[in-house]
């Protein structure tokens, strides 16, 4: 089973280059990020016809999550829990059977948590962009103890906001004060792997200059200024599936490209 994630940065302005991209590679499993679009607008028909079936959690303009599947989805719920008063749509969950093994797919828009608003004391303040990010954690690393409770297989997957060290970064010094590299957020990330979760790319590819984000700003394509922002995490069974993962960074080049490109793993479900 070949699962991807994508953030694609507004499904009206990828709405060629995203099918495109699903006729080449094939994923059995796409994971969206950044549809910004409310559910009754997602343009389902176009990933319908070709054999998805489609979930989605929006929200008009901004954030925005998805699943296409060309196998059936089940029990499918939105929204991270642990905040009722949360309303940005930045999470699914659903289970996809394979031929052996039921598997629990995460899809997630982690917070970017920019302006990093710090108190005297360097502690985030309550009500700030990076107070919520790092509480959005919490609540992601709390899902992830229930589910590895559980004891099915699952793999968490989309885009982090989160660089995890250096060689992830071009120029990691331009992103010292920076929400997705303060030692807070990194923190949070190894929490997250300490729970026993494996960072699929990292686990198979351990060379640097490896990114799947270029800003469209200041030629950041054509010099490779890049980091590496979007992950899959999975827990110990799902790990012991997995065969291969990887990065479609040539989508980057193409035209009217979001600014991350697709990541994804080959898992023997």
């Amino acid at each position: 089973m070949k699962i991807a994630t994508f953030n694609i940065n507004g499904i009206k302005a990828r709405i060629n280059a995203l099918p495109d991209w699903l006729d080449e590679a094939q994923p059995d499993v796409a994971l969206l990020q950044e549809i910004k679009s409310v559910d009754e607008g997602f343009p389902r028909e176009i990933f319908e016809e070709r054999g998805y079936n489609v979930e989605t959690h929006g929200q008009k303009s901004f954030n925005g999550v998805a699943i296409l599947s060309k196998l059936p989805l089940e029990d499918v719920t939105r929204s991270l829990p642990g905040d009722d008063t949360d309303e940005q749509a930045r999470y699914i969950e659903a289970t996809v059977v394979g031929e052996r093994d039921a598997l629990r797919v995460c899809g997630l828009y982690l917070p970017n948590g920019n302006p990093v608003e710090l108190d005297d004391a360097g502690t985030p303040i309550a009500g700030g962009k990076y107070a919520y990010k790092l509480a959005w954690m919490e609540r992601l690393k709390a899902r992830a103890q229930v589910l590895l409770a559980e004891e099915t297989p699952f793999l968490m997957a989309g885009d982090y906001n989160i660089i995890p060290q250096p060689e992830d970064a071009a120029r990691p010094n331009a992103w010292t004060e920076d929400a997705l590299f303060r030692p807070e957020s990194r923190k949070a990330f190894r929490e997250l792997l300490n729970l026993g979760l494996t960072e699929a790319f990292r686990a198979r590819d351990p060379r640097t200059a490896q990114y799947s984000f270029w800003d469209y700003q200041a030629g950041a394509w054509n010099k490779n200024d890049g980091i590496r922002i979007d992950h899959f995490l999975l827990s110990p069974a799902c790990a012991d599936m997995m065969t291969d993962c990887g990065i479609d960074k040539d989508i980057r080049a193409r035209e009217k490209p979001s600014d991350h490109v697709p990541v994804w793993v080959n898992l023997d479900v």
